[in-house]
Formats: C-alpha cells, structure tokens, sequence
C-alpha cells in the first residue's frame, strides 16, 4: 500500500471523488446523517441535460478531470463503470491519482462482468486497478478469495447494503393464492441463458399446484429497429405462452417503484446467470422477502440466503438442481426476508467502515 499525506482536513470532511457516486449501492453505504465523510457529486456527462441523474459515462475516469479537480477531493473510490476504459486509459488514470497523491480505493463488485461475453476486456481493466489500489473491497468471502489468489492482495469484506429505501421494507407484502415463479429477462444481457431455464420451470412449475410462471422482457427484445432485438428468444417465449404454460410480459423498463411492486409479487425469482460475481437484484429481493434462486457460478449464495443451481459456463444447466430449487421454495415458503432494524444497523455499520478505511489510505 502506497503511503499518502495525511491531509490538512481540520473539522472538514473526508471528501471522496466515487465513481459513482449516485448510485444505490453507494448511497446506501453512506450514512444519511453527517458523519465526516463527504461524496462529491458525479459530474454530468457530455449531452445530458442538467435535470439528469445520469451518471454513466463517469467523467471522473477522465485523468484531466482529476488533474483539474484534485485539490477537491482527498480519496478516489472507484466502484463501476470503467467498462469502456482500455487499460492504457486505466493506466493514465491510476498514474495521474499516484501524480497528485491520492490514494485510490477499489471495490471489486464483479470479478466477471456481466455485460461482456469475452471475459479478457475486464481481466485486463482488473490487472491494472487491483494491484494499483491503495485499499481493496469486496462483498463476500469467496470473491476476496478469488482476489488473493489472481492477485495476492487482501481485500476487506462488506456486506451489500439495502437495496429497498429502508420505509418500504416493513411493507405488507400483497396477499396471493399462487406460487409465481418470475424469470426477468430484462434486455438479455449477454450473461443470461434464458430459454433453457424458462423451459425447466415452465415444466417444474406445471407439476405443482396453484403455481405460475411470469416472464418478463424489455419491449426492446422484441422490437426489430433495437439493437437488443432478438426474435428467436421472442418466439420461443411466445410460443411457450400460447401453450399456456407461462405468462409473458413485454413492457419497457420498470422504474423503482414498479420494480419493487414486481419483485413482491413474486414467490421465487430465478436468476438466469451463466457468469457473475455478485447481484444487487438479488438484495432487492432479500428486502422484499422474495426467495431467490441463483446459480452457483458466482458469489450469490455468500451474498443473502437463496437457494442455488448449477448454472454456467463451463457446467451449463444442471435441470434437477434447478427443479430443487422450486420445489424447495414452494414448499419451505415465506422466504427469509430482512427487517429494517436490521438493515438501518447495518448501513450504519457500512458507513463506520468505509470511513475508517478512507482515514486509514490517507494515513
């Protein structure tokens, strides 16, 4: 670890540049009260409108944003969104940090991202971030194994906050005689295998009473002027719906609120990862008691409880393993789901951490 100058803060706050900063994840690592540590906002990108709260591409990742902007920030964290970044840019970006002395804390979210098939593009982003890291986090036990391993650097591990604003986790969930079983496709990112999971629970499902399957889709799916247009994912769910054996539903992307309103209409939501490190969807579900069933080709089951199957690249679809898995959560329901005692502690507790190890970079 690179020693860095205590700075002059006085009473002042431990300023942070987070890449981002806006987002849930980071929000809910902070204290919503006062506690010395202070996130600069994320800079708008190029084009987007001053009302926007959009902070991809993150312009912090510009070395001359940090250049221009260093005596405004004590610590750069950096979480995500560096997935167009080469590692000659990453490069520039860790040896402008180390120029101007600040440190650069990392948490390693995914160790494979989900949004690449190739698996080299963030390997490579990976192999000049972790081993420039002044301090490293990750949010499970097995993941900073991992990172040991590739990279014999120690990471501290965090659990994920909250996902849910903490007021709707004490919130009835709504009364239902079925057993929904939920696939969301979203827009088929490229780490979901969804046809052969929704055929297995279209067939477990079918053998258990009062039970359905709901599939959702993002209407791009089915547009042919979208990128993301994919008919022959389009008509297999189509056609498994005209047999009655799902429900499928197209529509465009759902805002929080009929997020959380879906995920608690669910039973069981099935994760169709073929690749993976770790799931915010899955945390969601754990605020909303929703069970979840994930693969086992990440770190999900170190995450919250859930139930697993085996699913991924290197294994495919173990059939049985996922059949179990429904079974199980039709049979063991209510899932477990967290309380908000639980949750507001350990924000808190999130945000003592990640202020005592921004003090102890800047030691």
């Amino acid at each position: 670890m690179t020693a860095h100058p205590l700075p002059d803060v006085g009473a002042r706050d431990i300023r942070i540049a987070s890449v981002p900063a806006g987002h849930v994840y980071v929000r809910h690592c902070s204290s919503p009260e006062p506690d010395g540590v202070r996130r600069l906002k994320d800079p708008r990108p190029n084009g987007a409108p001053s009302t926007s709260q959009r902070w991809w591409p993150p312009v912090m990742l510009d070395p001359r944003w940090v250049s221009a902007h260093h005596a405004d920030f004590d610590v750069f964290h950096l979480h995500f969104g560096f997935d167009a970044q080469s590692p000659e840019q990453l490069t520039d970006l860790v040896t402008t940090l180390k120029r101007h002395g600040k440190p650069l804390v990392y948490t390693v979210h995914d160790l494979r991202n989900p949004h690449q098939p190739d698996p080299a593009a963030h390997a490579a982003a990976l192999d000049i971030v972790v081993p420039a890291a002044d301090q490293l986090i990750t949010l499970t036990p097995g993941a900073a194994q991992s990172i040991r391993s590739r990279w014999n650097r120690t990471a501290a591990v965090l659990p994920h906050p909250h996902v849910v604003d903490l007021p709707l986790l004490g919130r009835a969930r709504p009364a239902r005689e079925r057993f929904r079983v939920g696939v969301h496709a979203k827009s088929l990112r490229p780490n979901m295998s969804v046809l052969p999971v929704v055929r297995v629970l279209a067939d477990v499902v079918g053998e258990l009473p009062d039970a359905e399957l709901l599939v959702n889709i993002h209407r791009e799916v089915a547009d042919p002027a979208s990128r993301g247009y994919a008919p022959q994912v389009m008509r297999a769910l189509v056609e498994l719906a005209d047999r009655g054996l799902l429900e499928l539903t197209v529509h465009d992307y759902f805002d929080d609120d009929e997020l959380w309103d879906y995920l608690a209409s669910l039973d069981l939501s099935v994760l169709p990862y073929l690749f993976g490190t770790h799931s915010g969807w899955l945390e969601a579900c754990h605020d909303l008691g929703t069970a979840v069933a994930a693969p086992d080709c990440g770190f999900y089951a170190e995450q919250r409880p859930c139930l697993t199957y085996g699913h991924s690249q290197q294994g495919g679809l173990d059939e049985e393993s996922l059949r179990e898995a429904v079974r199980t959560a039709y049979e063991e329901r209510p899932a477990p789901r967290a309380t908000t005692t639980h949750r507001a502690r350990e924000r808190a507790e999130l945000a003592a951490a990640h202020r005592a190890l921004y003090a102890g970079v800047l030691q």
